[in-house]
């Protein structure tokens, strides 16, 4: 089948990308002697986390339970829940996923901790966590102030085993040496408090997709969870993590209107694109449209003003998306493409796993 057989819109993913993509990384991890765990929030797949454990990942990464139940598929061997695990429905579900793999769960309180200890003990079990600290996104992760007390606390309660310290840079949006520089000082430092209370810290897990070629300069990180890495879109490129040919993702569309002067419709809004914006302009680039300018969206259309570079009804364009995590999410598949031929598709089982 070639592309343009599909029904639109579709995601397409071109495998030599991605493939190389994947291979760069687990070289990159390899040579700086980082344990690579991408974070599985940008294909959802279980097949795709699969292809990241051959190409090098130790494990995989994922934020909610839902999504953890469904990435036991590609049989990975460990599996870090990089979120604040918190509710009665989701310690079950919790504990029969640390049961059919090694789990680690990051937490930045007692508060969360102490129910994830509760339900260990009750099962007969032990559950890893990392104690998150904030390295500057004001997101989640306890305050670096009370980073050791955290330790501290963490440390006491049963069930649970202690593995080290996880942290998210994702205020770091591009190549920044003096905000790299300040984070890696933060984290030596909170490396060197913990060591001095007695808590060495054998894993310390960070990184993203923006920060992921200077991980080798964070002091004492040896853990990284890049996600977009594998596709990368629009804004990696902004971000200067990658150019335009390391894009392995575009989106299929179809022109469905050319009533309004100097503009095209296309078959996708905010439904398939979603609504994230880039730092250029516009909601994508137009690949196959030189000049076109994708400037608004409502839920199904999309708003493509074309300056004199107009197409028919009917003609198919491809978009690449401003961020391709939330767009994968819209989407109930994956095609992947060699040329314009297409090799295969995978259902998107993760799609929706909010719980």
């Amino acid at each position: 089948m070639k592309i343009y057989d599909l029904d639109t819109p579709a995601l397409l993913i071109d495998l030599d990308v991605m493939e190389r993509n994947l291979g760069r990384m687990g070289s990159y991890a390899r040579e700086h002697r980082l344990r690579l765990r991408p974070h599985t929030k940008t294909h959802k797949t279980p097949a795709l986390g699969e292809m990241q454990l051959r190409s090098g990942a130790v494990g995989l990464t994922v934020a909610k339970v839902s999504e953890a139940e469904v990435m036991l598929e590609s049989e990975t061997p460990d599996l870090l829940v990089a979120y604040p695990v918190f509710g009665n429905a989701k310690m079950a579900r919790l504990v029969n996923v640390a049961k059919r793999t090694n789990l680690t769960v990051s937490v930045d309180s007692v508060d969360v901790a102490r129910p994830i200890s509760e339900a260990a003990m009750a099962a007969g079990i032990r559950i890893s966590v990392l104690a998150e600290v904030d390295a500057g996104l004001l997101r989640v992760g306890v305050q670096p102030e009370l980073f050791v007390p955290l330790l501290q606390e963490l440390d006491q309660l049963p069930g649970i085993e202690l593995r080290g310290m996880a942290f998210y840079p994702g205020h770091i949006k591009d190549q920044d040496a003096e905000a790299l520089s300040a984070l890696s000082r933060l984290i030596g430092g909170l490396i060197a408090e913990a060591r001095t209370a007695g808590f060495a810290l054998p894993v310390v897990s960070g990184g993203s997709t923006p920060t992921m070629w200077s991980s080798h300069l964070v002091q004492g990180m040896n853990e990284i969870r890049p996600g977009t890495y594998i596709f990368n879109d629009r804004n990696t490129v902004i971000s200067g993590a990658c150019t335009m040919a390391d894009c392995a993702v575009t989106i299929l569309t179809t022109v469905v209107s050319t009533s309004v002067p100097g503009r095209y419709v296309i078959d996708g809004g905010s439904k398939t694109f979603s609504s994230d914006r880039a730092a250029a302009e516009g909601f994508g680039v137009m690949l196959d449209a030189p000049g076109a300018l994708f400037e608004k969206m409502n839920e199904e259309h999309g708003y493509v003003k074309h300056e004199g570079h107009s197409r028919k009804v009917g003609e198919m364009v491809r978009v690449l998306p401003n961020h391709v995590c939330a767009a994968v999410n819209l989407h109930p598949k994956i095609f992947g493409i060699r040329g314009e031929q297409v090799i295969s598709a995978w259902d998107v089982a993760g799609r929706g796993k909010l719980q």
